[in-house]
């Protein structure tokens, strides 16, 4: 669909206008961007889908793939930086999807530094279901969930560090924590490792201490990299292998983690699970639950019926920079890949720059997808 077809479409007015009546002002950042952002926030994997090439300076540019980075660029770059600030867009994106066309729209919402975070995730949600509603979309599964609460179980579990690394990263990324969960159960490595001897010299290391004797280790070698690995991330797995082996993740941890994992249903419910779950084994979590608690009530306050949601506390978007609230809205019985998903991630405005962390929490909705279910529910 091209630009003047968007611009005229009777939904493009009717969507941007709830946005800007909802007091976020338009953004069109640039469509050309520097690829790095996307690089070194989503792993190199993103590159086979990116659209590259390189200006005369050398710097890698790439079609942006979607709008989240460039409107948190282009805020962080303007004097408002640090102030609360609303932002809605609708435009084009750039990314190699196989089989389905590259260019695609995208429409959503930004918004950064509200402190009063509850209010402001359940205006998310209460914004993306308005949004989808002027495709004429009702009828669908709303899937929530909460990063922090899980960040706040490892934390109060106070497992080592590698371990808390390990289980944080496999759950942003949306990995099957199960596999994982198991491997960190063994008492030791089997086998004798070719690395026996830098792994007795990391046994109760800190990771900057690793850090430094593998990158002496390396210098010595003559080398910065093996087999595409920085020394950073070698350092992290030659810590993780001596950890593992030094002993098992405490069994009434593992039990505790599968525990948490399993609670899943109606928000509401959920919360007393968490609660009797943190005061029967005496868990440090009771911020991270009264935080979800918050975002319910606000959620009730905006007409929202929370008993339609399904909350659970093993869902995750996939990303390591959420840093709390997230949800996907789904087609009912079509809902492979989300309409529309959004949540916070106060964790990307420092990655991208920032001195100071800054609150951020916003969605995006894939516009096609919406046209044709839209559609399809008018004519069935």
């Amino acid at each position: 669909m091209t630009g003047t077809a968007v611009s005229t479409a009777p939904w493009a007015g009717a969507l941007l206008t709830s946005f800007a009546q909802a007091g976020y002002e338009r953004a069109e950042p640039a469509i050309l961007q520097p690829a790095e952002p996307f690089l070194d926030l989503s792993g190199e994997d993103i590159r086979k889908s990116l659209y590259l090439t390189t200006d005369s300076s050398g710097e890698e540019l790439c079609l942006r793939p979607d709008l989240t980075i460039p409107v948190a660029r282009d805020y962080l770059a303007s004097d408002r930086a640090g102030q609360p600030a609303g932002f809605s867009y609708l435009g084009p994106v750039f990314r190699y999807r196989g089989t389905t066309p590259s260019e695609f729209l995208q429409a959503g919402i930004e918004s950064f530094g509200r402190q009063d975070r509850a209010a402001a995730d359940a205006e998310m949600l209460a914004l993306a279901l308005q949004a989808i509603n002027t495709f004429g979309v009702t009828d669908v599964e709303i899937r929530t969930g909460d990063v922090a609460l899980f960040n706040a179980l490892i934390d109060a579990l106070e497992l080592y560090p590698v371990w808390r690394r390990r289980l944080v990263k496999d759950f942003n990324r949306k990995i099957s924590l199960d596999k994982d969960l198991e491997q960190l159960t063994l008492a030791t490595i089997p086998g004798r490792n070719e690395y026996e001897g830098v792994l007795a010299a990391l046994a109760g290391s800190d990771r900057k201490a690793a850090l430094a004797l593998v990158t002496d280790l390396m210098s010595i070698a003559g080398t910065t990299n093996v087999g595409g690995r920085t020394v950073a991330e070698i350092a992290d797995r030659f810590l993780e292998q001596s950890t593992l082996k030094g002993g098992a993740l405490p069994h009434n941890a593992l039990n505790l983690i599968k525990r948490f994992l399993a609670i899943s249903g109606d928000p509401d419910a959920a919360v007393a699970q968490l609660r009797a779950l943190s005061r029967e084994a005496k868990l440090e979590i009771t911020a991270a639950i009264d935080q979800l608690e918050a975002r319910i009530g606000f959620m009730a306050a905006r007409g929202i019926d929370v008993k339609t949601l399904r909350f659970s506390t093993a869902f995750g978007r996939g990303l390591d920079y959420y840093t709390g609230f997230e949800f996907e809205l789904h087609a009912r019985g079509n809902g492979a890949e989300p309409l529309v998903a959004g949540g916070r991630y106060d964790g990307l405005m420092t990655r991208l720059g920032a001195p100071v962390p800054i609150p951020a929490v916003g969605f995006a909705a894939w516009v096609e997808a919406l046209i044709k279910i839209g559609r399809n529910a008018r004519t069935s």
